[in-house]
């Protein structure tokens, strides 16, 4: 990695978080520079603008993310385990440092439906590909025999989403952790019934 690739990286790695945390209209320069200790030009030196930043610091985001979950995923032999695993993390989710700030996706998801194009892609990718791994684990259960076979897949990875999302989305609005433990009750209900 070249020096120009390791500065890149590093100015991705400090600003994460705070993307995360305050949002991209939240995050301003200054934040970028205290949170690297670089300045201005240095930032801007390896990205042509904030918006390219935001965009790289998501990615890095749902990156961590994606390799926590895939990882302990991969852990589980049983396709209803492997779906419980999506519970057993975002249940927690204030207690893991990848998501001690909410989910990456849910936080850029509602910040930029309508304002920036290019992070809005990236989130949309984000979502894709969670949700393909949800239907993923799903077909591999029917092929085993273990997932019920006449279930709508493409609903339930949906439904499941929703389910995971909306309960993170309400505990950071409320402050109230039951919000999240309704969803996530309901979440492994709907696993539960799939079950064969």
């Amino acid at each position: 990695m070249s020096k120009a690739d390791r500065t890149r990286q590093f100015i991705i790695e400090k600003t994460a978080p705070i993307f995360n945390r305050k949002g991209y209209a939240g995050t301003s320069l200054s934040d970028l520079t205290e949170a690297t200790g670089l300045t201005k030009g240095s930032i801007y030196g390896n990205f042509k603008n904030k918006d390219e930043v935001a965009v790289a610091a998501f990615n890095y985001n749902f990156s961590l993310l994606s390799d926590w979950v895939e990882q302990r995923i991969n852990n589980e032999p049983d396709p209803i385990k492997k779906l419980k695993v999506y519970i057993t993390i975002f249940s927690n989710f204030t207690e893991n440092p990848v998501l001690r700030w909410g989910c990456p996706v849910l936080n850029s998801a509602t910040e930029v439906d309508d304002t920036h194009v290019e992070l809005r892609e990236n989130v949309v990718a984000a979502i894709r590909k969670w949700h393909s791994s949800i239907v993923s684990i799903v077909n591999a259960g029917k092929e085993e025999g273990k997932i019920n076979p006449d279930v709508d897949t493409d609903a339930f990875a949906w439904t499941l989403l929703a389910l995971i999302e909306g309960g993170v989305m309400l505990v950071k609005v409320t402050g109230k952790i039951n919000t999240l433990n309704a969803a996530m009750r309901h979440a492994e209900k709907i696993i539960d019934e799939i079950a064969i």
